[in-house]
């Protein structure tokens, strides 16, 4: 059993494993993106490309399709969006949001300790992916608010609402800290998955 737990580790970590998977989760994001867009959902078309996008900013900066994020980053970019795919009540909606912040935020946060110098210490590197968590969920705001002002939406019901909202973000914006320096930078270094050439380079 220990020797099967051990063989599935491997492959989990395993480069071009982790490439693949990433990979088809793009491919999903771009789907939604491109479904939500047909529907005239703009704003999810708009979050679901971006995080696509910002996917695949290691793999065009260094031109080599293994230099992906750790699949398991886009497994939690991807969860807002099945869930709001899903969501029949507005709740699950609303969390699907600050979830989507967070991801947003614990994408960039990865990308900075993986691909740059950067590095950053233990409360830090909470406390940063906490502080992008708000400060996405601001863009977001200003974007809801825009569509409302321009394209007849509804996003924003209240600034009670909206108030409420910075504060749920900033929950999972703690939640997702944690998360990143206990799997992504203790657990599982994310730079472990990247190719050799690439390893040299950051050092």
């Amino acid at each position: 059993m220990a020797q099967r737990v051990s063989q599935l580790d491997a492959l989990v970590e395993d480069k071009r494993v982790n490439a693949g998977l990433a990979w088809l989760l793009v491919g999903f994001l771009l789907i939604v993106a491109a479904g939500s867009l047909l529907q005239d959902d703009l704003l999810w078309a708009l979050f679901a490309g971006a995080v696509a996008a910002l996917a695949l900013v290691p793999p065009v900066s260094y031109r080599n399709t293994e230099a992906m994020l750790p699949w398991e980053v886009l497994v939690l970019a991807a969860l807002p969006v099945l869930g709001r795919e899903l969501a029949t009540l507005a709740l699950t909606t609303r969390v699907a949001t600050y979830l989507s912040v967070a991801a947003l935020a614990l994408i960039v946060a990865v990308e900075l300790h993986v691909f740059t110098p950067v590095r950053m210490t233990h409360w830090f590197a909470v406390l940063f992916v906490v502080i992008a968590t708000i400060a996405t969920a601001g863009v977001w705001a200003v974007v809801q608010w825009l569509s409302d002002v321009y394209l007849g939406t509804q996003f924003l019901g209240s600034e009670y609402r909206l108030m409420w909202d910075f504060v749920y973000a900033t929950v999972v914006g703690a939640f997702a800290g944690i998360v990143f320096e206990l799997y992504f930078r203790r657990v599982i270094p994310a730079e472990e998955r990247l190719p050799v050439d690439i390893r040299e380079q950051l050092r």
